[in-house]
């Protein structure tokens, strides 16, 4: 499932539709993607309305038209955005396809996992308005952190750190890689930690994003090899920082990749 970077990377692909006005709207209206959505007021609200502005926070997308309409878009596992110039031919997948003078907007979902919201009004809808602060905006904070630790004491960090009501747009991978920069062992309880430590995955939680965003979210680069990331995928990989074996199990219900000798677990 794409995350935060992922997300970042997509959202900038429907960028250059901005100032364009919507001259079709063609979807599928029976597509599960639509299930919170009056398909046929969006279509009525976004035909000859004009993109205006395009916003990512954590996994979730929302884009701007005049006339206070909000698009909203989560990918789900398989969901990609994507645009293409004119003529284009939508295929079986492109559930969402908005015809512009000079570009095709596309969301396209092999799987259908992924959402769509349509939101009209003056200002940002109710439901962006509540998410989360962004982990890289003043408004995350060590103490903040440090008071869901205290709420989630007997979860195992790797399933707190996926917790999207404090996390926005953490996911599996970016969780292993905050995890092992900061040395502890995935399934060390999140009431375990000394205010140190605290300190620590803080700042790694920071870290990891704004790597992240520079790395993927700019243009989908490769991550270097000095990350957890290039070396987590496959059984049979070694950590970059030991040069020992690395480990794949379950915790927190997700399939998880450890170093154990650079996390050890605390009794």
């Amino acid at each position: 499932m794409p995350e935060l970077a992922e997300v970042e990377y997509y959202r900038k692909q429907w960028d250059p539709g901005i100032g364009g006005e919507v001259g079709r709207v063609r979807l599928h209206p029976a597509a599960r993607i639509f299930r919170d959505c009056d398909t046929k007021l969006l279509e009525r609200a976004l035909t000859g309305a004009v993109l205006e502005q395009s916003l990512a926070h954590g996994k979730q997308m929302l884009f701007g038209f005049s006339g206070g309409a909000w698009l909203g878009v989560h990918l789900g596992m398989t969901g990609k955005l994507f645009c293409e110039p004119r003529p284009y031919a939508p295929g079986k997948h492109d559930h969402l396809v908005l015809e512009l003078p000079e570009h095709v907007l596309v969301f396209y979902d092999a799987r259908l996992f992924g959402r769509v919201r349509f939101d009209q009004g003056p200002e940002l809808p109710e439901w962006w308005q509540a998410l989360p602060p962004d982990l890289l905006s003043d408004a995350f904070t060590q103490e903040a952190l440090q008071q869901f630790l205290k709420r989630r004491a007997r979860s195992p960090l790797k399933a707190v750190l996926l917790m999207q009501e404090r996390f926005p747009g953490i996911g599996n991978w970016m969780a292993d890689e905050i995890l092992w920069r900061a040395a502890l062992h995935p399934s060390t309880r999140a009431g375990q930690l000394s205010a140190r430590e605290v300190g620590k995955l803080y700042a790694t939680i920071r870290e990891v994003c704004a790597d992240a965003m520079q790395v993927i979210g700019t243009d989908w680069g490769e991550p270097p090899p000095s990350w957890l990331f290039t070396h987590r995928w496959e059984d049979g990989g070694t950590c970059p920082k030991t040069g020992q074996p690395l480990v794949r199990e379950t915790i927190g219900g997700r399939t998880t990749c450890y170093s154990p000798a650079r996390q050890k677990l605390k009794g």
